[in-house]
């Protein structure tokens, strides 16, 4: 199967095989429309019927569809063609939705931003993509989001609009989703292949890396979601996760229109909210990173009646504990919870497990591999490893990625095949079940967020009192992992991690990649090179966060 290149109506170079295209088609893996075809039919169908929901909001398929359209009028009117990029960096709210479906009318590429982000990440990633509008909160969580991306106009000369959503701005959300609708005529003709996402994701070199998805990856693994969990009318969806990431932007861009289901959206996680919406909803779905169930567990396991109806669980995107699983099982009965795998770039490269008969899979295992997904164990030399052997996880299928914005991250992620290195080790178990045991990837991720150890020692080495730093993952019982900093201070000079915040603070850094735990060191434990032994440190970490004395 041969790889090449091709040139995206954005001006990216993604990665393309006429080979792997025709498979993926004949198979009906890819279908040639997007979530515009199928919004428009699933619009004609019932108009009336509610799509999301958001604290007292509520927008059905007629309203979005309405302000969609008005959306991509403006966009039309300030010149946007098929390949530009739009930016939001929303919270959970039903405009990032509007938003999603309007840049899919104009061929535009979304680019989803965490909330989280400050000037640092947010100046690179618009820069990178070349960005030419933002949505962005006024205020959100005590943040002023107008006020940073003032700050940050000069170093972004593509930049042309900044609109601001709930609040007030030069440009604001009723001004551009209020005015004259497209005319459906003048809708342009889309092409599946042309890229629809850039996501950005922490990688082991520093920077974010841009993940592309096209129409046809991403529409794929939102239809087997569907089909694989027999998602439908009568279920409505709780989704906490951040619409910023790729799990979010599924359940609440595609799958309401897909299914049928009306996803209910949360701006900002808390626990006891989240079970007085499940129980005043009677949602039927949900799923998230370990903290989201853990905390679920903590408030609703002495009142189950709250949440029983949830009839699916899906938990991944850290680490997930066997016990966690088994522990929610027991205490919610009718509710079939579950591990499932998967990365921005190779999203749900499992589903987890089918029914409550594999139910113990869905608990011991990160799911079943099923075709079109195929998974492989490799050794260090890229031999294939029989069943039980633990070894690095390749993944490949109609979901995968279409490339990195930039090419040179490709290198060496891929195979002359197309297998993706997913940078996680594992092993495959009962014929055709992975268990993740390990992680090859220097990257740390908390409560789901992926974060680049090397992105904050970058910015730690300018520090006057640190002469060198490590940082590591160390578990965590509320966010799965957490950073730890192993640190060589200087002679004489004070270091802690109270300073340690207020310098990344000042630096602009999103905080939830500060380091949360300090060790001070001699000296670091490195291979004859030179270079640092991560394996090591990873080791003293768990034991550190596990009481055991040095």
């Amino acid at each position: 199967m041969e790889w090449t290149t091709r040139q995206d109506p954005s001006g990216f170079t993604v990665r393309w095989s006429d080979e792997w295209a025709k498979r993926n088609l004949a198979g009906g893996y890819w279908q040639q429309t997007t979530l515009v075809d199928t919004a428009r039919a699933a619009l004609k169908q019932d108009p009336s019927r509610l799509l999301l929901i958001e604290g007292e909001r509520r927008l059905t398929r007629g309203e979005a569809w309405d302000q969609a359209l008005r959306l991509a009028g403006f966009f039309q009117s300030r010149g946007m063609k098929p390949g530009d990029v739009v930016s939001f960096q929303l919270p959970n709210w039903v405009e990032s939705s509007v938003l999603a479906l309007a840049a899919r009318m104009c061929g535009l590429i979304i680019n989803p931003i965490p909330p989280i982000y400050r000037e640092s990440e947010l100046a690179y990633i618009l820069a990178d993509c070349g960005a030419k509008m933002i949505f962005v909160p006024q205020i959100f969580r005590k943040h002023d989001h107008v006020a940073m991306m003032a700050g940050l106009r000069a170093e972004l000369p593509k930049l042309d609009e900044v609109i601001t959503v709930r609040g007030q701005g030069a440009l604001c959300w009723e001004d551009v989703a209020g005015g004259l609708p497209l005319a459906e005529a003048e809708l342009p003709k889309i092409d599946p292949a042309s890229v629809m996402m850039v996501m950005y994701t922490s990688g082991t070199t520093g920077k974010p890396k841009g993940v592309m998805h096209t129409h046809y990856s991403f529409d794929h693994r939102a239809k087997a979601m569907v089909d694989g969990w027999g998602v439908g009318p009568d279920d409505i969806i709780f989704m906490p996760s951040p619409v910023t990431h790729i799990a979010g932007a599924f359940w609440c861009f595609d799958i309401p229109w897909i299914s049928g289901a009306c996803s209910m959206l949360m701006d900002v996680w808390a626990a006891d909210e989240g079970v007085n919406l499940i129980e005043k909803h009677r949602c039927t779905i949900s799923g998230g990173a370990t903290p989201f169930l853990q905390q679920l567990l903590d408030v609703a396991k002495d009142q189950p009646e709250r949440i029983a109806t949830l009839r699916l669980f899906f938990c991944g995107g850290t680490t997930v504990s066997p016990d966690l699983i088994k522990e929610a099982s027991a205490a919610f009965p009718n509710a079939l919870f579950f591990r499932a795998y998967g990365s921005t770039e190779m999203t749900t490269a499992t589903l987890g497990v089918r029914d409550k008969a594999h139910a113990d899979m869905g608990a011991e295992t990160d799911g079943e591999i099923v075709w079109p997904v195929e998974l492989i164990i490799v050794d260090e030399n890229g031999n294939p490893l029989p069943e039980g052997k633990e070894g690095e996880i390749l993944a490949r299928g109609p979901g995968l990625f279409a490339g990195y914005l930039h090419p040179s991250d490709n290198e060496g992620n891929f195979r002359a095949d197309g297998f993706f290195h997913m940078g996680d080790l594992g092993q495959i178990v009962h014929g055709n079940y992975v268990v993740i045991t390990g992680r090859k990837k220097d990257i740390i991720i908390r409560s789901g967020e992926n974060i680049s150890p090397k992105e904050v020692e970058d910015i730690l080495y300018n520090h006057p009192a640190i002469v060198e730093v490590a940082i590591v993952a160390m578990p965590s019982p509320t966010t799965g992992e957490k950073g730890c900093a192993f640190i060589i201070p200087r002679p004489g000079q004070a270091i802690d991690l109270v300073e340690i915040k207020r310098f990344l603070e000042a630096e602009g850094l999103a905080r939830q990649k500060f380091p949360e735990h300090v060790v001070l060191v001699d000296d670091l434990p490195r291979v004859p090179s030179g270079k640092v032994k991560k394996d090591v440190l990873r080791i003293r970490a768990r034991e550190i966060a596990e009481g055991i004395p040095a």
